[in-house]
């Protein structure tokens, strides 16, 4: 069974001491949860199921509980944490479908609330309608995947389990392999997990104690490089882990965090840094704004030791390489990024996440390294006006001002009804010495909130090739040229 509140998947540490709350209430009911992101946890539900009286009735007391804090949840229960997922994501959707073709006019929804349940050995036939971009959120090679697959003509998770899993493996290596294990319903990692028979966990002491969280979570990432170092020597992997930090106060902060597949390093040190965000209050936060239970969390002196402890191992199967090989640098960058993070704070390290808008600018949004944060605007919705074909090399954060002038000299103009005055011949941008302009094609229209006079805008693009072999993106706008961005053209 899986728990998700999309209110608290965002970042920032009010919706992590939230999520803690959460946690803290799913385990009266069911006391073995598992964290698995921010806003997602799991847990078995066969044996609280029963005592409760069924996986909608367990279900049902979870929601009310979560709600008694504010907080919106939805369930999602089948054979497997993705499939679990999957089915949590739907529940709301699929309940007012289901409510409104079963209830009589007028009549409100009375039900457990937005709970999906997947019967048992139900799970493939669940998964062989979804869309293969369900499987990009697993890791990045996982994204690179699902942009790949429907090319090949595989459009839903059903298609690529159709296929024999020797060949998915032997064409796209580990990657590969596990995506098909998860569309046929199997889970990403073997059901044969088990507690290791020996102590093989790892634990890093602070000395004095450490009162910042980035140090703490840059030490995490070699403290789990040693923990999978040891369960290398052993033949071993780890799929579940659990995180204990104690401050110097004596108080100690304990969580189970799973992932649907092997936890690399810079995985738990992602987990550690949303656990301390969820247990600990900023010291240099103001008092009036702590919360009320925070029982002095500001005053806690530092963390004075943390430890991985494996709680469950499989073994260790090798790593089947893809037909073309695959990059080896990733945990280098990863590595390079927590350390960058760990002296300049977290915000220092962005990478940039694709997402939806008119222009070229708004639709690059910079996320800090390590987080999932979903991009501003949705890639998906339809944006009638954007620019299309290949995005620009080159985005300014400022338009520069631009002189775009026809053979005669003269500036050229667009009408309201998007009619050049003449052909452009000559750009002169932003004090640099004028171009020839040698191809040009436009101009698009684009008029943007004319429902709002006070951030209303319209504006005619054009792109234009100068002769020194540089394209560019630009705009008329209140009769004013600007320059948005610039094109990198190979070969010329």
């Amino acid at each position: 069974m899986v728990l998700c509140c999309p209110a608290l998947s965002a970042p920032g540490r009010e919706a992590a001491r939230l999520f803690e709350q959460v946690l803290t209430a799913v385990t009266e009911f069911c006391p073995r949860v598992e964290a698995v992101e921010p806003g997602v946890c799991a847990f078995g539900a066969r044996g609280p199921a029963r005592y409760f009286g069924g996986e909608t009735a367990l279900a049902g007391r979870i929601i009310a509980a979560v709600a008694d804090l504010g907080v919106q949840a939805r369930v999602g229960v089948a054979d497997g944490l993705f499939a679990a997922q999957l089915a949590a994501r739907q529940a709301e959707r699929a309940t007012r479908r289901a409510v409104r073709a079963t209830r009589p006019a007028g009549a409100r929804s009375a039900g457990a609330g937005p709970v999906l349940v997947i019967p048992p050995g139900r799970t493939a036939e669940f998964l062989a309608d979804q869309p293969v971009s369900v499987l990009a959120g697993q890791d990045v090679a996982s994204q690179d995947l699902t942009g790949l697959l429907p090319r090949l003509g595989l459009h839903t998770l059903g298609d690529l389990a159709a296929l024999p899993a020797s060949d998915v493996a032997g064409r796209f290596g580990a990657t590969g392999e596990t995506v098909h294990r998860l569309a046929r319903g199997l889970g990403s990692r073997p059901l044969a997990v088990r507690s290791p028979a020996e102590d093989l966990s790892v634990t890093q002491e602070f000395d004095p104690p450490e009162p910042l969280a980035e140090p703490v979570v840059f030490a995490a990432k070699a403290l789990a490089e040693r923990m999978h170092e040891g369960l290398a020597a052993r033949g071993l992997t780890c799929v579940r882990v659990q995180v204990r930090a104690i401050s110097a106060d004596g108080r100690e902060s304990r969580r189970l965090w799973r992932h649907d597949g092997l936890l690399t390093g810079a995985a738990l040190a992602d987990r550690v840094r949303w656990q301390l965000d969820g247990w600990r209050v900023p010291a240099d936060r103001p008092a009036a704004d702590r919360p009320a239970d925070s029982d002095g969390a500001a005053d806690d002196g530092g963390i004075a030791m943390l430890r991985l402890v494996p709680d469950q191992v499989v073994r260790a199967t090798g790593h089947q390489l893809a037909l073309w090989g695959e990059t080896v640098v990733s945990d280098r960058v990863a590595r390079a990024a927590m350390r960058v993070q760990a002296m300049l704070g977290h915000e220092a390290v962005l990478r940039p996440v694709l997402g939806g808008g008119r222009d070229v600018a708004e639709r690059v949004n910079h996320v800090p390294f390590g987080e999932k944060r979903k991009p501003r605007l949705p890639a998906s919705s339809p944006w009638p006006g954007r620019i299309m074909g290949a995005a620009p090399g080159v985005v300014y954060p400022f338009a520069r001002e631009a002189d775009v002038t026809d053979e005669a000299g003269e500036a050229v103009t667009v009408t309201g009804r998007c009619v050049v005055s003449a052909a452009p011949a000559w750009l002169a941008a932003d004090g640099e010495p004028p171009l020839r302009i040698t191809g040009w094609a436009g101009p698009w229209p684009l008029s943007e909130r004319w429902w709002d006079p006070a951030a209303a805008r319209r504006r005619a693009r054009f792109q234009l090739l100068t002769s020194d072999g540089r394209a560019w993106l630009a705009a008329v706008q209140d009769g004013r040229w600007l320059i948005e961005a610039g094109y990198l053209l190979y070969g010329l």
